[in-house]
């Protein structure tokens, strides 16, 4: 069995989990209920032993074409062959007033043009393969269950079954339809319960008309509009509905190399991705889902009173839970044999500073531009600052979470910055209490740190540790943050010295690993998607509109055929690492909306 490589996906989802469609037809991720839930289907991680559920022409030649339904997240994969033309058209209702309805991939497969023979094989895996199943095979289809989980498979068409899965051939004419549904069944379900045609067509129609009344609320008029757009749709299906946060992508262990060990499950939400993601969201008019977020966020800031340790961890559970344990599943070969496969993900028990400077800015933003904060917030943000103030000093990991020990960051440094300097302006624009003499006293003492230890005179560049040589991508957002103006000299020599040794034509390397500090890992990376829009918004900042605007529209094309980016691009313009990646689409939506302001009133700002 071969994989599908990982652009050769979309994505389809009912804001609790999503489900991986790949272009030949096949789900091969799946993890039912929620986001981070074991995989039922995960060939994409073992092609013989991680599960799938394919619907494919039966016989070799053609293409294939996939889309969304024009603003949706409808899938449609269309198989155009010499016998004719077929199409599947995958969806997830999304059950926004009967929370208790059934979770389900809705399968639609319609006849177009000539006479089409389908084949059906779908052949789950439990627990991440772990987990075996029985099997019963009706009438109306077949039902998978466990002792944890069960599902129901409602099929059209007669099913055969083999070794735990089922298969079935079928054949369509122009105009004729079937329809097959995946759904999660009660414990003790014993036969799929039949979808009848009306119902399919019921959902779909409710389905449609979500996702564009969602998207109606997008206020972007700009240039690269059905690109924001999709990126929006994309941050949607990412959100987990019961608590309002957003997974950075919904996807474990997917290689930032292929064959290599940097193999990560990143189903989990980053204090980091806050600010970016609040700024998005309210950018492009979507206050609602900004809101839920910052309840979130609240929620995890609050926790800080009873914890005696450091008030905050870097990311947590979809649910908030702190404990992320991560474990390596040795019995899966990983995608195209990356290993090890990692579920959990380690570093949420690392020191991270600049985790306080994105949670407060985002804090900060939403009193600005969606709704007051609170006074119990507010005391949020004082306590926060209270144990900045005492280790702010201190080494971390940083930013890219590195595995190689602690070091001195100039961007841990950077967001402690934000951190203060955002307070304070909360303060005096709201009159909030606060030590505001200590708070300007060490915003400017990191300040002036950064400008002499953070600043390397030889290389003419701020670095990526303090009194250290080597470039870092993340010193693109000093201008993003108002820490520097984006024309300061430095500044500009700063995007000078990143251009000559970090920038591939339009690509960003977030450092170079034998010049950088220690990761602690082996193995290659592609470049960062999420730097090289920052690299955008940077240089369009800094007056470079023409570059900007090259740079940007050279990334529009490592997109996938869907518009949707991973977290890292190879050698080739190859998706790597998990997918899609929030933070890539957040970037993008950012670098988009700055640089059409700045291309309407090109004056400085």
């Amino acid at each position: 069995m071969r994989y599908a490589p990982i652009e050769d996906h979309g994505v389809i989802g009912d804001l609790h989990t999503v489900a991986l469609v790949a272009t030949d037809g096949t789900i091969d991720w799946f993890c039912p209920p929620r986001f981070d839930a074991p995989s039922v289907f995960g060939a994409i991680l073992d092609a013989a032993k991680g599960g799938r559920f394919q619907i494919a022409p039966d016989g070799e030649g053609g293409n294939v074409k996939q889309l969304y339904l024009p603003d949706t997240n409808v899938l449609i994969t269309r198989f155009l062959t010499p016998q004719g033309v077929g199409e599947v058209q995958d969806f997830m209702p999304i059950h926004e007033d009967d929370p208790g309805a059934p979770q389900r991939i809705v399968r639609r497969v319609v006849g177009v043009r000539g006479s089409m023979r389908f084949q059906l094989h779908c052949a789950p895996a439990f627990d991440y393969g772990r987990a075996e199943h029985m099997l019963h095979n009706g009438t109306g289809g077949a039902v998978f269950t466990t002792p944890s989980l069960t599902l129901a498979l409602s099929s059209p068409v007669p099913l055969l079954a083999d070794a735990g899965a089922v298969h079935g051939v079928f054949t369509l004419e122009p105009g004729q339809m079937a329809t097959f549904v995946l759904e999660v069944a009660p414990d003790g379900t014993k036969e799929a319960r039949p979808i009848s045609d009306d119902e399919a067509q019921a959902q779909f129609e409710a389905t449609v008309a979500f996702w564009r009344r969602w998207l109606a609320g997008c206020t972007y008029r700009g240039r690269w509009r059905e690109t924001v757009r999709r990126s929006a749709l994309c941050l949607k299906l990412l959100t987990y509905a019961p608590t309002g946060a957003i997974v950075a992508a919904p996807t474990a262990s997917l290689p930032e190399g292929i064959g290599g060990v940097r193999n990560w499950d990143y189903r989990y939400t980053w204090i980091r991705d806050s600010a970016f993601t609040l700024y998005a969201l309210l950018r492009l008019g979507f206050s609602r889902e900004a809101e839920a977020f910052m309840h979130f966020l609240r929620d995890r800031a609050t926790e800080s009173e009873s914890m005696s340790a450091a008030p905050l961890q870097i990311m947590y559970g979809i649910d908030g839970r702190h404990e992320l344990e991560e474990v390596e599943l040795t019995h899966l070969e990983g995608h195209r044999g990356s290993r090890p496969v990692r579920i959990g993900n380690g570093a949420a028990g690392q020191m991270q500073l600049d985790i306080y400077g994105e949670l407060i800015d985002a804090i900060y933003l939403y009193d600005k531009f969606g709704a007051p904060i609170s006074y119990e917030l507010w005391q949020v943000v004082v306590r926060l600052l209270d144990y900045l103030s005492d280790h702010w000093r201190e080494r971390d990991e940083g930013i890219w979470e590195v595995r190689g020990g602690q070091q001195e960051f100039t961007y841990s440094r950077l967001m402690s910055w934000v951190a203060f300097e955002r307070a304070i302006r909360m303060a005096r624009r709201r009159g909030f209490p606060g030590p505001l003499v200590q708070w300007l006293e060490t915003r400017d003492e990191i300040f002036h740190e950064i400008m002499t230890r953070g600043w390397n005179s030889s290389k003419q560049s701020f670095v990526q540790t303090l009194d250290g040589d080597a470039l870092d991508a993340s010193n693109l957002l000093m201008p993003l943050v108002r820490f520097i103006a984006p024309t300061d000299p430095r500044m500009l020599s700063t995007l000078d010295a990143i251009g000559r040794e970090l920038v591939s034509d339009s690509l960003v390397y977030r450092y170079v690993p034998e010049h950088a500090a220690s990761d602690g890992l082996d193995g290659e990376e592609g470049t960062f998607s999420i730097c090289s829009f920052w690299w955008v918004e940077a240089q369009a900042r800094a007056g470079r509109l023409d570059e900007a605007r090259l740079v940007f529209e050279k990334m529009l094309t490592y997109a996938n055929h869907l518009g949707l980016y991973s977290e890292e691009l190879g050698p080739s313009g190859e998706a790597l690492g998990n997918f899609p990646q929030a933070f890539t689409h957040l970037s993008l939506i950012s670098a988009a909306v700055y640089l059409d302001r700045a291309l309407d009133d090109p004056r400085p700002r």
